[in-house]
């Protein structure tokens, strides 16, 4: 175990993943939009406040993550198992398979979310749209093959696509935070 941690940390070590001006817009939108979203679960019942809960802490860790590039570590670690295991060769293999099972829990998470959120789905389509959005985002960067990263680093009229498909899904996330708060509020007013 000693020496595959020497392996990760030689080839992995804990910086700022991404110290562009829109890393930190990045960071700072997962920050905001999962106060938000903390905000909204504060004021909703049941299913709802639990739904909203959860993505505020699933966006809470990928802010952390964005800027200390823990999936770096998890494919350096991948990297040194599958060398010290003597399958480094077949590496692509166990890749796509991962690949597809980061897929397939996406696309798995995404159904089952609409299912149990049934009933509420008529106030959070746009955040579980912008979850999907991040869900696909994740699942590209996961796989680190050579032509999704050109993929996401495809860029239009200076837009990349990994900003569409991260900020983009922070974004709807947010809108649909704002607009229940917004709504709610709205509420409160009216039967004052």
């Amino acid at each position: 175990m000693g020496r595959i941690s020497d392996c990760v940390f030689a080839a992995w070590s804990p910086t700022i993943g991404d110290p562009t001006a829109m890393g930190w817009i990045t960071v700072a939108l997962y920050f905001g939009v999962s106060l938000l979203a903390a905000l909204v679960s504060s004021r909703h019942p049941g299913r709802l406040r639990l739904f909203w809960l959860i993505l505020s802490a699933i966006l809470l860790a990928l802010a952390i993550n964005k800027q200390l590039d823990l999936q770096s570590a998890l494919t350096a670690t991948g990297r040194c198992l599958a060398k010290a295991q003597g399958w480094y060769d077949a590496r692509q293999i166990v890749q796509s398979r991962f690949i597809l099972a980061i897929m397939g829990l996406s696309v798995v998470a995404a159904l089952w979310l609409c299912w149990a959120m049934r009933r509420d789905l008529g106030r959070i389509w746009l955040a579980v749209i912008g979850f999907v959005c991040l869900l696909a985002f994740i699942a590209i960067r996961a796989s680190g093959f050579h032509h999704f990263d050109q993929f996401i680093g495809y860029e239009i009229g200076n837009v990349r696509m990994n900003w569409i498909l991260e900020i983009g899904g922070i974004a709807l996330i947010g809108l649909n935070a704002l607009y229940l708060l917004r709504r709610k509020a709205g509420r409160r007013a009216r039967r004052r």
